[in-house]
Protein backbone atom coordinates (compact mmCIF):
# COMPACT_ATOMS: atom_id res chain seq x y z
CA UNK A 1 0.00 0.00 0.00
CA UNK A 2 1.37 3.21 -1.26
CA UNK A 3 2.03 5.51 1.65
CA UNK A 4 0.95 9.46 1.84
CA UNK A 5 4.33 11.64 1.00
CA UNK A 6 5.10 15.12 0.25
CA UNK A 7 6.77 14.84 -2.68
CA UNK A 8 7.28 17.93 -5.62
CA UNK A 9 5.18 18.11 -8.52
CA UNK A 10 6.27 15.75 -10.96
CA UNK A 11 5.46 14.16 -14.11
CA UNK A 12 3.28 10.92 -13.87
CA UNK A 13 5.29 7.83 -16.26
CA UNK A 14 3.90 4.91 -16.89
CA UNK A 15 4.59 1.91 -14.85
CA UNK A 16 6.02 -0.34 -17.50
CA UNK A 17 9.27 2.96 -18.41
CA UNK A 18 9.50 2.95 -14.70
CA UNK A 19 10.17 -0.08 -14.51
CA UNK A 20 12.73 -0.41 -17.78
CA UNK A 21 14.23 2.63 -15.37
CA UNK A 22 15.08 0.43 -12.70
CA UNK A 23 16.61 -2.49 -14.66
CA UNK A 24 18.79 -0.25 -16.97
CA UNK A 25 20.17 1.03 -14.18
CA UNK A 26 20.63 -1.59 -12.68
CA UNK A 27 22.42 -3.98 -15.59
CA UNK A 28 24.80 -0.73 -15.73
CA UNK A 29 25.92 -1.10 -12.12
CA UNK A 30 26.24 -4.80 -12.53
CA UNK A 31 28.38 -4.28 -15.76
CA UNK A 32 30.01 -2.20 -14.01
CA UNK A 33 30.91 -4.54 -10.96
CA UNK A 34 30.76 -7.53 -12.90
CA UNK A 35 34.60 -8.50 -12.81
CA UNK A 36 35.82 -7.00 -9.55
CA UNK A 37 36.70 -9.91 -7.30
CA UNK A 38 39.47 -10.50 -4.77
CA UNK A 39 40.63 -7.74 -3.80
CA UNK A 40 39.15 -5.43 -6.25
CA UNK A 41 35.92 -5.37 -4.42
CA UNK A 42 37.36 -3.06 -1.68
CA UNK A 43 40.43 -1.58 -3.09
CA UNK A 44 43.05 1.31 -1.31
CA UNK A 45 41.02 3.23 1.85
CA UNK A 46 40.86 6.82 -0.11
CA UNK A 47 38.88 9.52 0.45
CA UNK A 48 37.70 9.76 -2.89
CA UNK A 49 36.31 6.35 -3.65
CA UNK A 50 34.41 3.74 -2.05
CA UNK A 51 34.98 0.16 -1.45
CA UNK A 52 32.93 -1.13 -4.59
CA UNK A 53 31.42 -3.93 -3.00
CA UNK A 54 30.39 -1.78 -0.44
CA UNK A 55 28.61 0.91 -2.80
CA UNK A 56 27.02 -2.01 -4.53
CA UNK A 57 25.33 -2.78 -1.40
CA UNK A 58 24.30 1.16 -0.88
CA UNK A 59 22.78 1.17 -3.93
CA UNK A 60 20.12 -1.45 -3.35
CA UNK A 61 19.59 0.14 0.52
CA UNK A 62 18.80 3.58 -1.16
CA UNK A 63 15.80 1.73 -2.98
CA UNK A 64 14.94 -0.12 -0.29
CA UNK A 65 15.04 2.76 2.42
CA UNK A 66 12.98 5.38 -0.41
CA UNK A 67 10.78 3.15 -2.91
CA UNK A 68 9.94 -0.12 -0.54
CA UNK A 69 10.15 1.46 3.27
CA UNK A 70 9.42 4.84 2.81
CA UNK A 71 6.56 5.04 -0.19
CA UNK A 72 5.11 1.50 0.24
CA UNK A 73 5.88 1.31 4.09
CA UNK A 74 7.14 -2.07 4.62
CA UNK A 75 8.03 -1.69 8.45
CA UNK A 76 11.30 -4.19 7.58
CA UNK A 77 14.58 -4.03 5.27
CA UNK A 78 14.89 -6.65 2.79
CA UNK A 79 17.90 -7.39 4.20
CA UNK A 80 18.00 -7.27 8.36
CA UNK A 81 21.32 -5.53 8.43
CA UNK A 82 21.02 -3.25 5.81
CA UNK A 83 20.57 -0.03 7.31
CA UNK A 84 23.46 -0.76 9.68
CA UNK A 85 26.35 -1.50 6.74
CA UNK A 86 24.86 0.90 4.02
CA UNK A 87 23.37 3.88 5.22
CA UNK A 88 25.89 6.38 4.12
CA UNK A 89 24.54 9.47 6.37
CA UNK A 90 25.47 7.15 9.48
CA UNK A 91 28.31 5.25 8.55
CA UNK A 92 31.70 7.46 8.63
CA UNK A 93 33.75 7.35 5.20
CA UNK A 94 36.56 5.27 6.76
CA UNK A 95 34.49 2.94 8.60
CA UNK A 96 32.99 1.38 5.30
CA UNK A 97 35.97 -0.76 4.71
CA UNK A 98 36.12 -2.36 8.05
CA UNK A 99 32.01 -3.18 7.98
CA UNK A 100 31.05 -7.18 8.35
CA UNK A 101 29.90 -7.27 4.40
CA UNK A 102 27.72 -10.00 2.29
CA UNK A 103 29.86 -11.82 0.18
CA UNK A 104 29.77 -10.04 -3.66
CA UNK A 105 26.67 -12.88 -4.44
CA UNK A 106 25.25 -12.10 -1.05
CA UNK A 107 25.12 -8.33 -2.01
CA UNK A 108 23.63 -9.14 -5.41
CA UNK A 109 21.06 -11.38 -4.34
CA UNK A 110 19.87 -8.61 -1.60
CA UNK A 111 19.89 -6.02 -4.87
CA UNK A 112 17.82 -8.45 -6.38
CA UNK A 113 15.45 -8.80 -3.55
CA UNK A 114 14.41 -5.38 -3.57
CA UNK A 115 14.42 -4.56 -7.12
CA UNK A 116 11.53 -7.40 -7.36
CA UNK A 117 9.38 -5.89 -4.74
CA UNK A 118 9.91 -2.72 -6.30
CA UNK A 119 8.47 -3.91 -9.38
CA UNK A 120 5.86 -5.86 -8.25
CA UNK A 121 4.08 -2.63 -6.40
CA UNK A 122 3.82 -0.70 -9.76
CA UNK A 123 0.27 -1.10 -11.58
CA UNK A 124 0.29 -3.54 -13.89
CA UNK A 125 -0.59 -0.84 -16.69
CA UNK A 126 -0.90 2.57 -16.91
CA UNK A 127 0.55 5.15 -15.05
CA UNK A 128 2.00 5.56 -11.78
CA UNK A 129 0.97 7.46 -9.29
CA UNK A 130 2.59 10.85 -8.46
CA UNK A 131 4.30 9.90 -5.44
CA UNK A 132 6.00 6.84 -7.05
CA UNK A 133 6.49 8.63 -10.61
CA UNK A 134 8.86 11.13 -8.38
CA UNK A 135 10.54 8.36 -5.74
CA UNK A 136 11.03 5.48 -8.68
CA UNK A 137 12.70 8.07 -10.63
CA UNK A 138 14.83 9.39 -7.35
CA UNK A 139 16.22 6.00 -7.11
CA UNK A 140 17.51 5.30 -10.79
CA UNK A 141 19.01 8.55 -11.05
CA UNK A 142 20.72 8.17 -7.75
CA UNK A 143 21.99 4.78 -9.22
CA UNK A 144 22.65 6.78 -12.42
CA UNK A 145 24.97 9.01 -10.22
CA UNK A 146 26.88 5.87 -8.65
CA UNK A 147 27.34 4.05 -11.61
CA UNK A 148 29.50 7.63 -13.28
CA UNK A 149 31.34 6.92 -9.31
CA UNK A 150 31.68 3.37 -10.22
CA UNK A 151 33.50 4.42 -13.75
CA UNK A 152 35.52 7.33 -12.06
CA UNK A 153 36.85 4.64 -9.17
CA UNK A 154 37.80 2.66 -12.08
CA UNK A 155 39.75 4.73 -13.61
CA UNK A 156 41.46 5.93 -10.24
CA UNK A 157 42.44 2.74 -9.46
CA UNK A 158 43.53 1.32 -13.06
CA UNK A 159 41.38 -1.16 -13.25
CA UNK A 160 40.18 -2.25 -16.94
CA UNK A 161 37.86 -0.35 -18.99
CA UNK A 162 34.19 -1.41 -18.60
CA UNK A 163 32.36 -3.97 -20.85
CA UNK A 164 28.42 -3.17 -21.05
CA UNK A 165 25.91 -5.75 -21.72
CA UNK A 166 23.00 -3.90 -23.57
CA UNK A 167 24.81 -4.41 -26.98
CA UNK A 168 24.28 -0.40 -27.63
CA UNK A 169 27.32 0.67 -29.92
CA UNK A 170 26.79 4.70 -30.72
CA UNK A 171 27.26 5.78 -33.60
CA UNK A 172 30.72 7.48 -34.85
CA UNK A 173 30.84 11.14 -33.51
CA UNK A 174 30.42 13.52 -36.44
CA UNK A 175 32.80 16.04 -36.83
CA UNK A 176 36.86 15.91 -35.26
CA UNK A 177 39.52 18.92 -34.68
CA UNK A 178 39.38 22.07 -32.54
CA UNK A 179 36.65 24.27 -32.14
CA UNK A 180 38.07 27.23 -31.49
CA UNK A 181 36.42 30.99 -30.67
CA UNK A 182 34.02 32.46 -28.45
CA UNK A 183 30.03 33.26 -28.98
CA UNK A 184 28.81 36.39 -27.73
CA UNK A 185 25.83 36.50 -25.77
CA UNK A 186 23.53 39.23 -25.11
CA UNK A 187 22.59 39.81 -21.24
CA UNK A 188 18.90 40.48 -19.49
CA UNK A 189 16.60 38.69 -17.31
CA UNK A 190 17.17 35.03 -16.74
CA UNK A 191 15.29 32.40 -14.73
CA UNK A 192 17.87 30.68 -12.91
CA UNK A 193 16.89 27.07 -12.15
CA UNK A 194 13.98 24.95 -12.66
CA UNK A 195 10.44 25.56 -12.63
CA UNK A 196 7.49 23.01 -13.11
CA UNK A 197 7.57 22.52 -16.64
CA UNK A 198 10.86 19.86 -15.89
CA UNK A 199 10.06 16.40 -15.72
CA UNK A 200 12.31 16.21 -12.76
CA UNK A 201 13.79 18.46 -10.85
CA UNK A 202 16.37 18.33 -7.65
CA UNK A 203 15.97 20.28 -4.70
CA UNK A 204 19.19 22.48 -5.32
CA UNK A 205 17.61 23.61 -8.44
CA UNK A 206 14.96 25.26 -6.70
CA UNK A 207 13.13 27.45 -6.75
CA UNK A 208 13.82 29.25 -10.63
CA UNK A 209 14.16 33.33 -9.82
CA UNK A 210 14.95 36.10 -11.54
CA UNK A 211 18.65 37.23 -12.01
CA UNK A 212 20.70 39.54 -14.46
CA UNK A 213 22.85 38.63 -16.59
CA UNK A 214 25.39 41.02 -18.22
CA UNK A 215 26.88 40.65 -21.64
CA UNK A 216 29.52 37.84 -22.19
CA UNK A 217 31.17 36.43 -24.51
CA UNK A 218 32.35 32.49 -23.87
CA UNK A 219 34.21 29.29 -25.69
CA UNK A 220 32.21 27.53 -28.57
CA UNK A 221 33.83 25.13 -27.23
CA UNK A 222 36.00 23.49 -23.85
CA UNK A 223 39.43 23.87 -23.18
CA UNK A 224 41.63 21.13 -25.14
CA UNK A 225 44.89 19.06 -24.21
CA UNK A 226 46.22 20.76 -26.71
CA UNK A 227 45.44 24.26 -25.18
CA UNK A 228 46.22 23.18 -21.95
CA UNK A 229 49.76 21.63 -22.60
CA UNK A 230 50.50 24.77 -23.58
CA UNK A 231 50.26 26.14 -20.57
CA UNK A 232 51.96 23.16 -18.24
CA UNK A 233 54.96 23.63 -21.12
CA UNK A 234 55.12 27.42 -20.55
CA UNK A 235 55.67 26.33 -17.07
CA UNK A 236 52.30 27.08 -15.55
CA UNK A 237 52.62 24.33 -12.94
CA UNK A 238 55.72 26.58 -11.43
CA UNK A 239 54.48 29.61 -11.79
CA UNK A 240 52.36 31.27 -8.52
CA UNK A 241 51.41 33.95 -10.27
CA UNK A 242 48.93 32.19 -11.54
CA UNK A 243 47.45 30.08 -8.76
CA UNK A 244 45.10 31.14 -6.06
CA UNK A 245 46.66 30.83 -2.79
CA UNK A 246 44.12 27.54 -2.12
CA UNK A 247 45.48 26.52 -5.68
CA UNK A 248 48.89 27.12 -4.81
CA UNK A 249 49.15 25.46 -1.56
CA UNK A 250 47.12 22.19 -3.32
CA UNK A 251 49.41 22.24 -6.03
CA UNK A 252 52.87 22.66 -4.06
CA UNK A 253 50.97 19.63 -2.04
CA UNK A 254 50.38 17.52 -4.74
CA UNK A 255 53.72 18.46 -6.23
CA UNK A 256 51.64 18.00 -9.51
CA UNK A 257 53.57 19.32 -12.52
CA UNK A 258 50.61 18.28 -15.25
CA UNK A 259 47.47 16.88 -15.04
CA UNK A 260 46.59 13.75 -13.65
CA UNK A 261 47.09 10.67 -15.31
CA UNK A 262 49.60 12.61 -18.15
CA UNK A 263 52.99 11.67 -18.24
CA UNK A 264 55.78 12.73 -20.70
CA UNK A 265 56.03 9.55 -23.64
CA UNK A 266 59.03 8.90 -25.78
CA UNK A 267 56.39 10.28 -28.82
CA UNK A 268 54.95 13.36 -27.03
CA UNK A 269 52.27 13.58 -23.68
CA UNK A 270 50.39 10.48 -22.82
CA UNK A 271 47.45 9.89 -20.69
CA UNK A 272 46.31 6.81 -18.95
CA UNK A 273 43.29 5.62 -19.67
CA UNK A 274 41.69 2.99 -17.46
CA UNK A 275 44.50 0.34 -16.82
CA UNK A 276 46.52 1.42 -19.64
CA UNK A 277 48.93 4.49 -21.29
CA UNK A 278 47.51 6.08 -24.84
CA UNK A 279 48.66 8.94 -26.50
CA UNK A 280 47.28 12.33 -25.50
CA UNK A 281 44.59 12.96 -27.92
CA UNK A 282 45.26 16.81 -28.74
CA UNK A 283 41.36 18.29 -29.30
CA UNK A 284 39.07 16.21 -26.61
CA UNK A 285 38.56 18.37 -23.58
CA UNK A 286 40.75 18.41 -20.86
CA UNK A 287 39.96 16.11 -18.26
CA UNK A 288 40.76 15.17 -14.51
CA UNK A 289 41.57 18.77 -13.56
CA UNK A 290 40.67 20.55 -10.23
CA UNK A 291 38.77 23.69 -10.17
CA UNK A 292 42.30 25.39 -8.99
CA UNK A 293 44.18 24.37 -11.96
CA UNK A 294 40.99 25.61 -14.15
CA UNK A 295 41.69 28.89 -12.57
CA UNK A 296 45.14 28.96 -13.30
CA UNK A 297 44.94 27.94 -16.41
CA UNK A 298 42.17 30.95 -16.98
CA UNK A 299 44.59 33.17 -15.72
CA UNK A 300 47.84 32.19 -17.95
CA UNK A 301 45.55 32.84 -20.96
CA UNK A 302 43.72 35.52 -19.62
CA UNK A 303 40.41 34.47 -19.57
CA UNK A 304 37.99 33.71 -16.94
CA UNK A 305 35.50 30.51 -15.69
CA UNK A 306 32.12 31.48 -16.65
CA UNK A 307 29.23 31.83 -13.77
CA UNK A 308 26.62 28.92 -13.18
CA UNK A 309 24.46 31.93 -14.45
CA UNK A 310 26.01 32.46 -17.41
CA UNK A 311 26.81 28.82 -18.68
CA UNK A 312 22.75 28.55 -17.95
CA UNK A 313 22.70 31.33 -20.60
CA UNK A 314 24.76 30.47 -23.09
CA UNK A 315 23.71 26.46 -22.53
CA UNK A 316 19.04 26.95 -22.78
CA UNK A 317 18.61 30.69 -24.34
CA UNK A 318 17.65 31.55 -27.77
CA UNK A 319 19.15 35.06 -29.12
CA UNK A 320 16.88 37.86 -30.76
CA UNK A 321 17.54 37.42 -34.66
CA UNK A 322 19.19 40.65 -34.39
CA UNK A 323 21.41 39.22 -31.51
CA UNK A 324 20.60 42.10 -29.19
CA UNK A 325 18.31 40.46 -26.63
CA UNK A 326 17.51 37.14 -25.54
CA UNK A 327 14.28 35.49 -26.22
CA UNK A 328 11.55 34.60 -23.60
CA UNK A 329 11.51 31.16 -22.39
CA UNK A 330 14.67 28.74 -22.15
CA UNK A 331 14.97 25.01 -23.68
CA UNK A 332 15.63 21.93 -21.61
CA UNK A 333 18.59 21.01 -23.67
CA UNK A 334 20.85 23.14 -25.82
CA UNK A 335 19.41 22.13 -28.93
CA UNK A 336 15.77 22.40 -27.70
CA UNK A 337 13.37 20.28 -25.74
CA UNK A 338 13.62 16.81 -27.22
CA UNK A 339 15.49 13.74 -25.16
CA UNK A 340 18.77 13.55 -25.74
CA UNK A 341 20.48 11.17 -28.84
CA UNK A 342 23.58 9.81 -29.29
CA UNK A 343 23.98 11.76 -32.44
CA UNK A 344 23.85 15.24 -30.25
CA UNK A 345 25.74 14.51 -27.10
CA UNK A 346 28.86 12.13 -25.84
CA UNK A 347 26.91 10.64 -22.63
CA UNK A 348 25.56 7.07 -21.36
CA UNK A 349 29.00 5.76 -21.31
CA UNK A 350 29.39 3.31 -24.54
CA UNK A 351 32.15 5.29 -26.29
CA UNK A 352 34.38 4.88 -23.11
CA UNK A 353 35.98 8.44 -23.57
CA UNK A 354 35.87 11.81 -25.02
CA UNK A 355 35.33 12.60 -28.09
CA UNK A 356 37.01 15.57 -30.07
CA UNK A 357 35.85 19.18 -28.95
CA UNK A 358 34.33 19.74 -32.77
CA UNK A 359 32.09 16.69 -32.89
CA UNK A 360 28.75 16.47 -32.43
CA UNK A 361 27.71 19.71 -34.24
CA UNK A 362 23.98 18.40 -33.37
CA UNK A 363 23.86 19.46 -30.34
CA UNK A 364 24.64 23.27 -30.35
CA UNK A 365 23.26 25.94 -28.32
CA UNK A 366 21.30 28.26 -29.74
CA UNK A 367 24.20 30.56 -29.50
CA UNK A 368 26.68 28.18 -30.93
CA UNK A 369 28.36 26.51 -27.88
CA UNK A 370 29.06 22.93 -28.69
CA UNK A 371 28.85 19.54 -26.10
CA UNK A 372 27.64 21.94 -23.20
CA UNK A 373 26.14 18.72 -22.64
CA UNK A 374 27.83 15.80 -22.19
CA UNK A 375 32.35 14.78 -22.99
CA UNK A 376 33.52 16.48 -19.83
CA UNK A 377 31.83 18.38 -16.51
CA UNK A 378 32.81 21.59 -16.44
CA UNK A 379 33.36 24.15 -13.83
CA UNK A 380 32.27 27.49 -13.17
CA UNK A 381 33.06 30.12 -10.46
CA UNK A 382 30.04 29.76 -8.78
CA UNK A 383 30.37 28.47 -5.19
CA UNK A 384 27.37 25.68 -4.34
CA UNK A 385 24.64 27.91 -2.57
CA UNK A 386 20.97 27.43 -2.31
CA UNK A 387 18.76 29.05 -4.42
CA UNK A 388 16.41 31.89 -2.95
CA UNK A 389 12.95 29.72 -1.31
CA UNK A 390 15.59 26.39 -1.37
CA UNK A 391 13.86 23.61 0.88
CA UNK A 392 15.35 19.83 1.08
CA UNK A 393 12.86 17.69 -0.63
CA UNK A 394 12.87 13.62 0.30
CA UNK A 395 16.25 12.81 0.33
CA UNK A 396 17.18 15.17 2.68
CA UNK A 397 20.64 14.81 2.39
CA UNK A 398 21.05 15.39 -1.41
CA UNK A 399 22.17 19.20 -1.09
CA UNK A 400 21.55 20.53 2.45
CA UNK A 401 25.03 19.60 3.72
CA UNK A 402 27.07 20.02 1.53
CA UNK A 403 26.32 24.26 0.79
CA UNK A 404 28.66 25.24 3.66
CA UNK A 405 31.65 23.50 2.20
CA UNK A 406 32.86 25.68 -0.76
CA UNK A 407 32.41 23.44 -2.98
CA UNK A 408 31.72 24.76 -6.66
CA UNK A 409 28.63 23.27 -9.12
CA UNK A 410 29.47 22.48 -12.07
CA UNK A 411 27.44 21.83 -15.48
CA UNK A 412 26.29 19.92 -18.35
CA UNK A 413 27.65 15.72 -17.42
CA UNK A 414 30.16 13.82 -18.88
CA UNK A 415 30.75 11.26 -21.54
CA UNK A 416 29.58 8.86 -18.17
CA UNK A 417 26.80 10.16 -16.91
CA UNK A 418 22.98 8.99 -17.84
CA UNK A 419 21.73 11.25 -20.15
CA UNK A 420 18.26 10.98 -18.35
CA UNK A 421 20.01 12.40 -15.25
CA UNK A 422 21.06 16.06 -16.66
CA UNK A 423 19.86 18.87 -18.88
CA UNK A 424 20.89 22.49 -18.82
CA UNK A 425 19.53 23.19 -15.00
CA UNK A 426 21.21 20.50 -13.54
CA UNK A 427 23.88 21.31 -10.61
CA UNK A 428 26.62 18.64 -9.68
CA UNK A 429 29.12 20.25 -7.00
CA UNK A 430 32.38 19.03 -5.75
CA UNK A 431 35.21 20.46 -3.72
CA UNK A 432 37.61 23.03 -6.22
CA UNK A 433 40.73 19.98 -4.89
CA UNK A 434 38.75 17.09 -7.06
CA UNK A 435 40.79 16.24 -9.98
CA UNK A 436 39.42 12.52 -10.08
CA UNK A 437 36.23 12.82 -11.91
CA UNK A 438 35.54 13.52 -15.81
CA UNK A 439 35.73 17.09 -15.31
CA UNK A 440 37.07 20.08 -17.51
CA UNK A 441 36.03 23.66 -18.16
CA UNK A 442 35.44 26.18 -20.91
CA UNK A 443 36.35 30.06 -20.36
CA UNK A 444 35.41 33.02 -20.59
CA UNK A 445 36.79 36.61 -22.14
CA UNK A 446 37.44 38.79 -19.50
Amino acid sequence: MTKSIDVPPTRRLPADELARMVDDARRRTLDLTRDLTGDRQFGPNLKIVNPPLWEVGHVGFFHDYFALRTLHGLSDYQQSDAERLYDSSSIPHDDRWNLPLPTMQGTLDYLESVRNAMLARLPETGEAGEAESYVYQLTVLHEDMHAEAFTYTRQTLAYPPPEFSDGVTPPAADGHGPLEGDVHVSGGTHQLGSDDSVPFRFDNEKQPHAVEVGPFAIARAPVTNAEFAAFVEDGGYDRAEFWSDDGWQWRRARQQTAPLYWRRGSDGWEQRWFDRWVSLAPHHPVCFVSLYEAEAYCAWAGRRLPTEAEWEVAASRVPTADGSALEPGKRLYPWGDTPPLSERVNMDGYRLGCVDVAALPAGDSAFGCRQMLGNVWEWTSSLFKPYPGFEADLYKDYSEPWFEEGRRVLRGGAWATRSRLVNNNHRNYFTPDRNDIFAGFRTCAR
